[in-house]
């Protein structure tokens, strides 16, 4: 979905609510807001949560709402830390608008991007959210890369602008990087929230997404995703990298209850593609071997099945 010129026929703007969910980016919240301020969209409101940071993140905002708060409605919460996920979902349940676009606090919106996305939700009434690209940045705010997707994931596009070919993206080329993601407040619900008991929530928030067609993808630069020392996708933590892998495996197995075939296929491979560099982190190469064996073989099924080479027979995964 790239037609860029459906928001030119917008004549009411619904109320978009920037979800900001904070935690020890006091360097970079002021510029994060300052965004969502100079966002040309005319009605909007930011809800933003301190998640218990132990840096100033919290007094940076409270001095931000007290200088430039009369410019735009800001609904801020300071509590104790409850993860992301727990934050997201009480950031929608505090939300006022019909559409509900989520920004973190490290990043920062990308002038114009609010109406194209509105507009596609609309457009699309099958759709409960929609994501666009990101540009990346690094501490200092210089551009690394163009698009997150290429530059970043090393990714084509062309995938995501097709309902089969966004579910297989989603599911075996991750490349979602960043704030891109805009819902609509009326389709948040139990389907479409955050699952609160996991370290990283966003993967599992799309496999459920896409595995309902409703998920949309307009090829415009939405938000700059910030590459610093601290983005919790880039630790080098083995344990931890381990811990997260295997939480990834499981939601991938999970899910797969969720597609059909060849889908279904492809979800069973990615776990085992999961396991193997599970398997390397812990540096046990015959399990490498293993998983990447049982990968391989399986994701030439999913392919074969897609491209009718093995029609009439049947793969058990």
């Amino acid at each position: 979905m790239n037609d860029l010129s459906c928001h030119q026929a917008l004549v009411h703007w619904p109320l978009v609510s920037v979800l900001i969910p904070a935690f020890n980016h006091a360097a970079f919240v002021a510029n994060c807001l300052d965004s969502v301020l100079e966002e040309p969209y005319p009605e909007k409101e930011i809800v933003i949560i301190d998640d218990g940071s132990n840096d100033e993140t919290g007094a940076v905002i409270e001095q931000w709402i007290a200088a430039r708060g009369g410019d735009i409605a800001v609904n801020f919460l300071r509590r104790g830390n409850r993860g992301v996920a727990a934050t997201l979902n009480e950031l929608a349940r505090r939300a006022q608008g019909q559409f509900l676009r989520v920004l973190a606090s490290d990043d920062y919106l990308i002038p114009g991007g609010l109406a194209v996305q509105v507009a596609v939700l609309i457009a699309n009434p099958s759709k409960s959210a929609v994501i666009g690209d990101a540009c990346v940045v690094d501490q200092d705010g210089r551009l690394l890369h163009a698009s997150a997707m290429v530059g970043l994931h090393g990714v084509r596009k062309q995938p995501y602008l097709s309902n089969v070919g966004i579910r297989r993206a989603v599911i075996s080329q991750w490349a979602v990087s960043g704030a891109v993601t805009m819902l609509k407040a009326s389709d948040f619900d139990a389907r479409i929230s955050w699952d609160e008991t996991l370290r990283i929530e966003d993967w599992d928030f799309f496999l459920r997404l896409v595995s309902r067609d409703a998920l949309a993808f307009v090829d415009i630069t939405v938000c700059a995703y910030r590459l610093h020392g601290s983005n919790a996708s880039k630790t080098r933590d083995v344990q931890r990298r381990v811990a997260n892998l295997s939480e990834s495996r499981m939601v991938a197995l999970r899910h797969r209850g969720l597609f059909g075939s060849p889908e279904r296929s492809l979800l069973h491979a990615q776990a085992d593609y999961i396991a193997a560099k599970i398997a390397f982190l812990q540096r046990r190469p015959l399990q490498v071997v293993y998983w990447m064996t049982l990968y391989t073989l399986k994701r030439f099924w999913a392919v074969a099945a897609r491209s009718g080479l093995m029609r009439g027979v049947s793969v058990h995964d």
